[in-house]
């Protein structure tokens, strides 16, 4: 979660915006400005790292460690250590060739060129790297313009020889620092600069979740990382790959077979894929090209889906389990309860923007289709019972899928003839720009009372819930479109719900600000994960796209009379009393919004000058999925094991 600023224009209750300055006319030769070096880098960071976020400070993470891991696929490197520094500091290292070191053709040593120079590095041309997952020259050069200080050490050709640099300016020349002996390969050490960077605080588990799935994807690799802060230390080593990645991801489920695996050459790209359906009603797909987790899809992804639906409706037709007068499955029926992940290594990947997030080369499309599908067929005849288990899996899918969109159609239907396209309950706002309109979320009638009573009509909806949300990880597709407390919403929200063909549309989502708001204790928190569930797994593309928050209403009121403060935590309440340094204070415990009156929620969660939101993102698909799996969904002992785990961290427990 990510706290949202506070916003100060006049659709959200703010100040109006300032004047625009006068455009200058003295726009000449003098005017056009050259940055030299890595200047770029440190004064548009963004372009090249996607934010200056805690998300762009773990992606220089991934830059240093994916040019590892490159040394590893391309057969060089064994092992590669990841330590988080009690200083700040991330230090990478690998077994190597390490980085080369020599004058290079600019004058300047290879090792500085390396460093310094935006696009340069041995993954141009083919002669240094097959395959390569790192920025193409320019990943460990952009790290270095992010870093307050970046040393390099380069075992190789006998000696160690390093350089020093500060802001990406070296401060020392190439150096040899001594003897190899046994050492090889290369040990990268930086510190983040706080200049660029909001935080420069790393999370143990994202990293480990990004290094553990490097290890799934490059089979006989040992990466190892050590936290110094914590003392903590886990280490990764998979002979199974991509079926021991699959196996992971679907340990809190049932699976409905083993793992089908395939990997293969196919032209000039290494197509590796494993799948394996389980009991579960959700699908989830995982793809890579050269190690870099595609989150937007692409190619591959086109080709995977389409061997998948054609090779399941040739052989179930064959099979005699569909019938002549029977429908073909359709992508949507195939892929539910899906676990799979592609994995594609490629001489000269294209990739949609610099962050890497969707595969672009044509031809992989067909390369993974002909490779998968060859392999599925092949399965599917020689293991009839599991072909028929999975093709009854999609049936079932089918079924449920028509029985929503029937249900689905009739809701539209009667909407439109009683002239009542929007949820009675629903007390929606004037304006009708999504941008500029925002919509709460509330439990029960109480609460939705007083925030009626205390938003601002001109661009705050409400939409008050009854009851609990139904848990969506454990129901079919037509009983969620059925359900008396999730229909309203998905025709509050106007787009629609993933799973029913192409109907969902994010350019249809009537509200581009969705804040769920619920109370601050447990039952509140229980409808909370509820919601978050649904959204996850049937309208992801809303946290996607940064449109879902979470508000932040207060536990407490502290008042001596005159002055009244509002707590989020005892220890907030507690500071707040010592603060006003008086026995005279009453203190009041919000049960829930509904005791509430509407000017205080105003005040303290929907104003927008004061409120704090959270802003819901999916930081690793892999964790939410886990996450989601083992606390909502059917199996228990899995989300025992973690209560019995996380019970002793518990500091405030509300019964």
């Amino acid at each position: 979660m990510t706290d949202e600023p506070n916003r100060g224009d006049a659709a959200t209750g703010g100040k109006a915006r300032r004047a625009k300055a006068a455009p200058s006319s003295d726009y000449t030769a003098a005017s056009i400005q050259v940055l030299e070096g890595l200047e770029a880098v440190r004064r548009r960071p963004g372009m090249y790292i996607g934010s200056t976020d805690v998300r762009g400070l773990h992606h220089l993470v991934w830059e240093v460690v994916d040019n590892s891991i490159d040394e590893a696929m391309a057969g060089y490197a064994t092992t590669v250590r990841v330590i988080i520094g009690t200083d700040g500091t991330i230090t990478v290292s690998d077994d190597g060739r390490g980085v080369p070191v020599g004058r290079h053709s600019t004058g300047k040593d290879a090792l500085e060129v390396v460093h310094t120079v935006l696009h340069a590095g041995g993954k141009f041309g083919g002669g240094g790297y097959k395959v390569s997952g790192g920025l193409h020259g320019v990943g460990v050069s952009v790290v270095n313009a992010l870093s307050e200080h970046l040393r390099v050490e380069s075992a190789r050709d006998g000696f160690v020889w390093a350089q020093e640099y500060v802001r990406g300016k070296p401060t020392m020349s190439v150096t040899k620092v001594g003897p190899a002996g046994d050492r090889r390969g290369t040990t990268t050490t930086f510190l983040a600069d706080k200049q660029v960077f909001e935080t420069t605080e790393y999370s143990f588990e994202t990293i480990s979740q990004r290094v553990r799935e490097s290890a799934y994807l490059t089979k006989g690799i040992w990466i190892t990382l050590i936290d110094e802060r914590t003392d903590r230390e886990r280490s990764f080593y998979f002979e199974g790959g991509l079926q021991s990645f699959v196996r992971h991801l679907n340990r809190n489920k049932e699976g409905l077979h083993r793992p089908i695996y395939v990997e293969k050459r196919e032209g000039q790209t290494s197509v590796e894929v494993a799948l394996q359906y389980n009991d579960s009603y959700t699908e989830n797909v995982l793809a890579f090209a050269n190690n870099i987790n595609t989150v937007d899809g692409g190619s591959h992804v086109t080709g995977f889906r389409a061997a998948l639906t054609s090779s399941l409706n040739d052989w179930a037709r064959k099979a005699g389990v569909l019938k002549d007068a029977d429908s073909s499955l359709s992508g949507d029926d195939v892929r539910e309860g899906l676990c799979a992940v592609i994995s594609v290594k490629l001489t000269e990947p294209q990739f949609e923007g610099q962050t890497k997030a969707k595969l672009g080369n044509a031809e992989v499309k067909g390369q993974v289709q002909t490779v998968l599908g060859e392999r599925l067929t092949q399965y599917l005849q020689e293991n009839p019972g599991d072909g028929r288990r999975i093709i009854e899996k999609c049936l079932t899918a089918a079924r449920a899928r028509e029985a929503a969109r029937k249900a689905r159609d009739l809701v539209i239907r009667k909407g439109v003839l009683d002239g009542l396209a929007l949820p009675g309950k629903l007390a929606d706002c004037q304006e009708r720009d999504p941008a500029k309109s925002e919509i709460y979320i509330v439990e029960g009638d109480s609460a939705g009372g007083s925030a009626k009573q205390g938003r601002d009509r001109r661009f705050q909806a409400i939409l008050p819930l009854r009851g609990k949300v139904l848990n969506v990880e454990k129901a079919r597709l037509d009983k969620i479109v059925g359900s008396e407390n999730v229909r309203p919403l998905i025709i509050a929200l106007g787009a629609g719900i993933e799973g029913i063909g192409d109907s969902f549309d994010i350019a249809k989502l009537r509200y581009h600000r969705v804040i769920i708001m619920t109370d601050a204790d447990v039952d509140g928190a229980h409808i909370r994960t509820l919601l978050l569930t649904l959204f996850y797994r049937h309208m992801p593309k809303i946290i996607e796209n940064g449109y879902l928050y979470i508000a932040q209403p207060p536990l407490y009121r502290v008042s001596t009379g005159k002055v009244t403060k509002y707590a989020q935590s005892e220890r907030e309440r507690d500071k707040i009393v010592k603060e006003f340094n008086t026995k005279n204070v009453s203190v009041q415990r919000f049960k829930g919004l509904g005791e509430m009156n509407a000017d205080q929620l105003w005040d303290t969660t929907m104003n927008p000058a004061t409120r704090v939101l959270l802003r819901a993102d999916i930081e690793d698909a892999a964790a939410a999925d886990a996450i989601f799996t083992m606390l909502m969904g059917e199996k228990v002992a899995p989300r025992r094991d973690f209560i019995k785990t996380e019970a002793r961290k518990v500091r405030n427990l509300d019964v």
